[in-house]
């Protein structure tokens, strides 16, 4: 397994990383991903580590709270061999005090946390969402004090647009308050969005993508092809409205692509798929879920391996799309303002 620093920080972190909302499956969106119980997850831990995987990525929302319960359960015995990443600021109660970024929910969620993942810290605490409601003083100084007290370890963000993050890192700067190193992003080869700005923004101010939904919502899989119905075992026949929007016809392009690829290497087309992600700027991990071990194995066949350059360009250019404003009025001044990639 090969380890990168995450963004400017020391920390350094697996090229893949687990992601748990897979663990403890409440509630119909979250049981459509996965339902591991301690036994399943303890038996993905034991096959995470064993590759070299030693970062496993929830968030409070996931089933709810269980996600975290499982995987802290999971864990036990061997806390101590793993990182920890977990995300807050999404609704997770009914008092109108139990969503965003404010002072009292995160210290008070940061808590709650910390007893349902059995330890007594968090490696990275990321933001799950920007909180407009919220002054970025009172978010950013909860969480210096959160550092200070020796409950998290490192600060990022997710969902974030490039304004938000660069008034966070402002503010950071401008008061001494810990530097935001981690952005988890949605990045996948049928979601290039996050190269605009996203991108561009991290290579500047030091931070590393933690990638997540790297296969496109599952649409990656390699069982999603032209003139054929969906799996009967798929997220997608739940959760296609609530993921990144995405047009039949682009899935079947770039899906092309990843077969001609795959006959080339013998790979499978989920492997490529995060491949082609380990050579793309500030990727710091790729985050990875599976409902079995079977899936599991396959996405850990990703590194080891890499794609050519004649195979990255094929890909890019079946994924390619047309640029929002100003990102395609920019593109035609590269001589000052060059691309990322």
């Amino acid at each position: 397994m090969e380890y990168r620093r995450l963004g400017a920080s020391g920390l350094r972190v697996p090229l893949l990383s687990f992601g748990a909302a897979t663990f403890g499956g409440s509630g119909e969106f979250f049981s459509a991903w996965g339902s591991s119980d301690v036994v399943e997850a303890r038996r993905m831990i034991d096959l995470c580590l064993d590759a070299g995987v030693t970062l496993f990525d929830t968030a409070d929302i996931y089933s709810k709270g269980n996600s975290e319960t499982v995987l802290g359960e999971a864990l036990k015995g061997r806390r101590d061999k793993v990182l920890i990443s977990t995300k807050a600021t999404f609704r997770f109660g009914d008092d109108p005090n139990d969503v965003g970024s404010s002072r009292f929910h995160l210290l008070k969620t940061c808590e709650d946390q910390l007893k349902r993942l059995q330890t007594d810290h968090i490696d990275i605490f990321q933001l799950h969402g920007f909180d407009a409601m919220t002054p970025p003083e009172e978010v950013l100084s909860t969480l210096d004090h959160l550092v200070r007290a020796g409950k998290i370890r490192y600060v990022g963000v997710s969902n974030f647009s490039g304004w938000h993050l660069m008034k966070s890192l402002a503010v950071a700067d401008r008061y001494g308050y810990p530097r935001y190193v981690a952005n988890q992003t949605y990045y996948s080869l049928i979601g290039r969005d996050y190269e605009w700005e996203l991108m561009p923004l991290g290579i500047d101010q030091g931070l590393g993508a933690l990638v997540w939904s790297p296969l496109g919502w599952g649409r990656l899989t390699g069982k999603i092809r032209r003139g054929q119905a969906l799996p009967e075992v798929s997220r997608l026949h739940k959760t296609a409205e609530s993921g990144p929007p995405v047009s039949d016809e682009y899935v079947y392009r770039v899906v092309d692509a990843l077969d001609d690829v795959a006959k080339e290497t013998g790979k499978t087309i989920p492997q490529i798929a995060l491949n082609w992600l380990f050579h793309r700027p500030t990727v710091s991990s790729v985050i990875i879920g599976a409902r079995t071990e079977q899936q599991l194995k396959d996405n850990l066949g990703a590194v080891g391996w890499n794609l050519t350059a004649e195979q990255i360009a094929k890909l890019d250019a079946a994924s390619e799309k047309p640029k929002a404003y100003p990102y395609w009025h920019q593109g035609g001044f590269a001589e000052r303002n060059p691309p990322p990639v």
